[in-house]
């Protein structure tokens, strides 16, 4: 509950553009999912997408099966008012990832952009872990982004675990093969910088 109302707070004091890890659209992201999701019906979940506008460019690309998971129902709607009746064509979720169960196997596609890297707790990684294992389906693609060893040591208040492809591969542990890594220096909206890491895994 106290990081339920930790991002609840976030979203009722700042604007959607105002918080560190605004991008207005994620580039780097959607091309990679455009680039694997081949099928249009290709089920897509994005986990901790609250605000973000993936959703927005998924949906302007044809894709018609997206999941959007946050802890935050202030984030969700934002989102959601800001889609309009398009909001509709979505599966909204408002959970946070280490209380939620999906069905096995239930997406081709799972991103993750800033989430992953606050859980500094042993046995939240485990379970966000063994909840992607279950619900990605074979050969599924996972695009994670998290902080690198060169970001920050805090966002929003909050203690992160920065991570190298390798130090993220380790964790993530049997199930994943690594396809590609990027590196993305993200100016935030208040003009400093935050660098991340992005990985590119399927499922094995």
């Amino acid at each position: 509950m106290e990081r339920k109302k930790h991002w609840e707070k976030i979203y009722q004091t700042k604007l959607s553009t105002e918080v560190s890890w605004y991008k207005p659209h994620l580039d780097l992201s959607l091309d990679w999912i455009l680039d694997s999701a081949k099928s249009k019906n290709s089920a897509i979940v994005d986990i901790g997408g609250g605000s973000s506008t993936l959703v927005d460019d998924l949906l302007a690309k044809g894709y018609t099966n997206i999941t959007v998971l946050d802890i935050s129902q202030q984030a969700l709607k934002l989102s959601k008012d800001r889609l309009g009746p398009l909001a509709d064509k979505v599966t909204w979720i408002e959970a946070g990832i280490t209380h939620v169960s999906f069905l096995p196997q239930s997406f081709d596609v799972w991103h993750d952009r800033a989430v992953f890297h606050f859980l500094t707790e042993s046995s939240d990684r485990k379970k966000y872990i063994e909840t992607l294992k279950n619900a990605l389906k074979p050969e599924g693609l996972l695009i994670m982004a998290t902080f690198s060893l060169e970001g920050p040591l805090k966002c929003s208040g909050l203690d992160v675990i920065r991570y190298s492809p390798e130090t993220l591969s380790r964790e993530l542990g049997d199930g994943f093969s690594l396809v590609k890594t990027s590196q993305e220096r993200h100016q935030t909206p208040f003009g400093t910088s935050q660098n991340f890491t992005y990985c590119r895994f399927k499922g094995i």
